[in-house]
């Protein structure tokens, strides 16, 4: 049996699971604010705590820093929001959490999350919380969601990362991420693309010149490492270097030092390096075009990035977010019914990119304040219904009753709603302006639940 706390200002949510974690065989306490759990945490000793994110006063990540801060022994902590996204699961991972979970959480998620956490050894204090910036990575699905994670833990450390996945994907947000979310937020990042340069110039960019080091250098150049000190370097499309770079670049890992061309003098850097690829180094390795040695060294932290056809449930989440940034600051063009099923069904070879640029173009040659399928594929569009305000709903809703028209409305609106938020009602009640009981009272009525 173990002891565990909950924290949660809803009292109904934190009942529920506090009868679920008994009927495991576990033994409760349960706390409503932030202050109350770290007042509790220091009389007695738990095994988890279960933490919820929005709470007033002290919030579930400014608790979680507390405990950090004034606590001797922290236990796993599992935090819990209604409103997950990929600002606050890297910020509760970098800052120690043990794993960061969507509500509504299920039995048999408990279950495992328990599980691990009760074999797991507490995790070590992190520093304070950075704010969300407006770029963060886009993805409510649990693919992205692992992504999300692996930012936060690999934030707290200065150790190589290696970033994979298909071209488009976001690799270079991840890198981003990484540096917002790590103490060398305020120091540089700085991105180079190893496929874009010529081999024969590649070298001189990363560890800089001196002055007649070569025909045309008339000055000294500091090069991507020196620039990059304190910071953060990312070394995109590392799998196209050129051996004789790559070894120079493992020195430059294991010595944290650069030498530039034409001298003979070492330069010391601190730079925590990032490198992003869409090869398979391993096969790399094994036919001789990548070395071992840079390969493992690498390799320390690696970070997967799905391609989209893997995250469904993150394409219309996206699309809104392109367009929001697209017709920013004036209200944002919407998405028909179809336009999103176009969207759902498209394999999109071209991953994030493409998606971004297809909603872009959309967006500036659509005159329509609805985005139809035939304005994804390019195809003519039919003349859309003046009533119906571009045709969204269908044309025999006109000839009914408005009471029976309504009913039709509310039940595609709760439905549409527990999609975009994977179930999660208490999200799906915000989005749609109504209290939780009532969601749930539709729910029942239309047969949702």
């Amino acid at each position: 049996m173990a002891r565990l706390l909950i924290v949660d200002d809803d009292n109904a949510f934190r009942e529920t699971l506090a009868e679920t974690l008994q009927s495991l065989g576990h033994d409760t306490v349960e706390a409503s604010r932030g202050d109350d759990a770290i007042g509790a945490m220091r009389l007695a000793r738990f095994d988890a705590v279960f933490l919820d994110h929005r709470m007033p006063r002290m919030d579930g990540l400014q608790t979680l820093a507390a405990m950090q801060a004034q606590l001797a022994r922290v236990p796993p902590v599992i935090v819990l929001t209604a409103y997950a996204s990929g600002g606050n699961t890297i910020e509760a991972m970098r800052l120690g959490a043990f794993d960061h979970l969507a509500k509504p959480i299920r039995r048999d998620a408990v279950i495992d999350v328990l599980a691990r956490a009760l074999h797991a050894e507490a995790p070590a204090a992190a520093s304070a919380p950075v704010s969300d910036e407006e770029d963060e990575l886009i993805g409510p699905g649990d693919a992205m969601r692992e992504v999300h994670k692996r930012i936060g833990l690999a934030a707290a450390s200065s150790a190589p990362v290696l970033v994979l996945g298909e071209t488009g994907t976001g690799k270079e947000m991840v890198a981003r991420a990484l540096h917002r979310h790590s103490a060398r937020a305020d120091a540089p990042f700085v991105a180079i693309n190893c496929a874009a340069i010529p081999k024969e110039l590649l070298e001189s960019e990363l560890f800089g010149h001196v002055r007649g080091a070569f025909t045309g250098a008339i000055g000294e150049r500091p090069g991507c490492f020196r620039a990059a000190d304190g910071g953060v370097l990312l070394l995109d499309e590392i799998g196209d270097m050129a051996l004789n770079v790559q070894a120079k670049i493992l020195r430059a890992l294991q010595e944290g030092e650069v030498t530039p061309l034409g001298s003979h003098r070492t330069v010391k850097v601190d730079v925590r390096v990032v490198a992003a690829t869409h090869r398979d180094l391993a096969a790399a390795v094994r036919d001789g075009s990548f070395r071992e040695d840079l390969f493992y060294r690498l390799n320390v932290l690696a970070i997967r990035v799905p391609p989209l056809r893997e995250r469904l449930a993150d394409i219309i989440p996206l699309a809104e977010h392109f367009l929001r940034r697209a017709a920013a600051p004036e209200a944002p063009k919407a998405l028909s019914a179809p336009a999103a099923q176009w969207l759902v069904r498209h394999r999109w070879p071209g991953n994030v990119r493409e998606l971004r640029n297809l909603i872009e173009r959309c967006h500036a040659l659509s005159r329509h304040r609805v985005i139809g399928a035939a304005d994804l594929t390019g195809e003519a569009r039919d003349a859309p219904s003046p009533i119906c305000d571009g045709g969204a709903l269908p044309s025999d809703w006109l000839d009914g009753e408005m009471p029976a028209a309504v009913e039709r409305l509310e039940r595609l609106l709760i439905a549409h709603a527990l999609n975009e938020t994977l179930g999660n009602r208490a999200e799906a009640a915000r989005r749609l302006g109504i209290h939780r009981q009532l969601l749930y009272r539709k729910m029942a009525q239309y047969g949702l639940d």
